[in-house]
């Protein structure tokens, strides 16, 4: 393995995130004025912003079970190269149908990067230490969206600026490529493909040289690795089930309890308290900060609070926060303290999301699976988060039409309780458990159902 530190791997490892960030986020300030060069009419507007979620849906289809057999960094670096051609064309891009296509191939970079790094992380780093170090994929989302929020201000009076804002990913896309050439591959793939000696090198960087811990990781890894690859029938079976049901699940409940769009409704409700429009950008850009603070406070308790409690205590701070915030938007247009309650109730909302279901669902999802079909496992409950987000996204303005602001956050707010029960009743708790003790579980219960897992610790 080539001399490098452990928080070199780590950043590098999770920079992909902040290009997933970046590319969701810029959208919604590019796209005022790119509809207003190209003439585009709202369908047209709604391709434009939802090309990136239909790629995402193809590259964590696509590329992510690629890793099974290639291994993550190689399909790391691909990722790269994608992420720097799909900004390139969308900055570059000449009318409608080009930017499409470049915003496609950049969502399949998105996607790929979804389904890729919270795998890699969590193969490359200790069982204690795993909870941090993979949710430093989240911090690196949500540093990637306030980024996006700070360029969209910074070039909002230049003519050409969505082309600047969009083009301006490709930087972080060469550096990505850059570092992913310095990277380890992941120890679980290389004994998995017979570079035992590799893998101990690698181990003995990421465990600080400690040679009884690599020794017994490795010895685990050895036992689970003479597993061939597995596929869709391995997914979809008995030993699997638990597994499969978690990453689902959450993939899923992340989205319908209305993250993003609590996210893309910050601005409007800045505006209703009596911002003007410069100002509500930049007190998104505050949200987007917050965020981030938010994110690294969860980076740095991950380990030490069980997974299952983080997502309870999320539940409940995301759904009383949705509920006041919907009470608040009812009388925010004759009164501006209910106004000013739901930003404040905004707020609260989304730093219960960044703290929990933000990280640890992709921490999870990375944790859950077993080694042999971890890549094909990872990636399809990031097709089943994309498509969920897609979903989402693309029903809430003809449900906020029907229902209301009011009414249709109150929904969002219900589904939030209503995560509770699932993670009570069909999610185990991962924390300080390695991933072969993990696997090896599963194996064991086996003959058991999926709820009986949730009881063991």
């Amino acid at each position: 393995m080539r001399k490098v530190s452990t928080g070199f791997v780590y950043f590098f490892g999770a920079l992909g995130g902040l290009l997933f960030g970046y590319d969701t986020g810029v959208i919604s300030g590019a796209i005022l004025f790119i509809q207003k060069q190209m003439h585009l009419g709202s369908w047209q507007q709604g391709w434009v912003v939802s090309a990136v979620l239909l790629g995402a849906i193809l590259g964590a289809a696509i590329i992510g079970p690629s890793s099974d057999r290639y291994g993550r960094r190689k399909l790391l670096l691909l990722s790269a190269i994608i992420f720097f051609i799909g900004a390139i064309g969308s900055g570059l891009a000449p009318e409608f149908w080009t930017l499409i296509i470049s915003r496609v191939i950049l969502g399949m970079a998105v996607g790929a990067a979804s389904a890729l790094i919270p795998t890699y992380l969590a193969e490359l780093s200790p069982a204690d230490k795993r909870g941090t170090v993979s949710s430093l994929f989240q911090l690196m989302v949500m540093t990637g969206i306030l980024l996006a929020y700070i360029t969209n201000y910074a070039w909002a009076g230049i003519p050409t600026g969505w082309r600047w804002m969009l083009g301006f990913a490709a930087i972080p896309a060469a550096l990505l490529f850059l570092g992913g050439l310095i990277l380890p591959e992941s120890p679980r793939f290389l004994v998995k493909t017979g570079h035992t000696d590799q893998a101990r090198a690698v181990l003995d960087t990421m465990n600080k040289h400690d040679t009884a811990a690599v020794d017994a990781e490795l010895n685990q890894i050895q036992e689970q690795a003479q597993m061939k690859n597995g596929g869709w029938s391995e997914l979809f079976g008995k030993m699997v089930r638990p597994s499969l049901i978690i990453g689902l699940g959450l993939a899923i409940f992340q989205q319908v309890m209305g993250c993003n769009t609590v996210l893309y409704y910050a601005p409007t409700i800045f505006t209703d308290v009596g911002f003007g429009v410069n100002a509500a950008l930049l007190a998104h850009i505050g949200i987007g900060a917050f965020n981030v603070i938010v994110t690294a406070i969860a980076v740095a308790i991950m380990d030490k609070i069980d997974r299952k409690k983080m997502l309870n205590i999320g539940a409940v701070g995301m759904g009383i926060s949705l509920f006041v915030m919907s009470i608040g938007m009812k009388f925010s247009g004759g009164s501006q303290a209910a106004a000013i309650i739901s930003v404040i109730a905004l707020t609260i909302y989304i730093a219960f999301f960044s703290a929990t279901w933000g990280p640890v669902m992709w921490v999870m999802i990375g944790e859950v699976f077993p080694l042999n079909i971890r890549g094909l496992g990872n990636s399809f409950a990031s097709v089943i988060n994309w498509s969920a987000n897609m979903v989402v996204s693309l029903t809430f303005p003809a449900l906020l039409n029907f229902f209301g602001t009011g009414s249709l956050f109150i929904g969002y707010g219900v589904l939030c309780f209503a995560s509770i029960w699932f993670v009570q009743k069909k999610v185990f708790e991962t924390r300080n458990r390695s991933l072969e003790d993990i696997e090896a579980t599963l194996r064991a219960k086996a003959g058991e159902t999926a709820s009986d897992l949730s009881t063991v610790k």
